[in-house]
């Protein structure tokens, strides 16, 4: 029977320290946000006020993909430019349409 080699189909990265624990601090408030949220609704909250916190959740949402973006071109684009594996760009630039839907 042949030898199974663990499957390297699925990437990783690892990140700094400080990156971990930015993003996982942005995380945590967000998921705070939404929990409030939820709250909201379920104390039958004015349509309006709730629809405020949702822009707010949604405003840090899309910072927080911001800041995992930047640091993906700067570490991950880069070195496998670097390398030469030049399909790293059509794979951004393919990330990028999925965002901008």
């Amino acid at each position: 029977m042949p030898e199974q080699t663990e499957c390297s189909c699925q990437k990783t990265k690892e990140r700094s320290d400080k990156e971990y624990k930015d993003l996982i601090n942005r995380l945590n408030r967000i998921e705070g946000q939404v929990r409030g949220i939820k709250g909201m609704v379920e104390r039958d909250v004015y349509c309006t006020d709730i629809l405020v916190q949702v822009a707010a959740v949604n405003a840090a949402l899309n910072s927080f993909n911001r800041i995992l973006l930047t640091n993906h071109i700067k570490t991950c684009v880069t070195q496998d430019i670097r390398e030469g594996r030049e399909e790293a760009v059509d794979e951004l630039v393919a990330t990028l349409q999925k965002l901008m839907k």
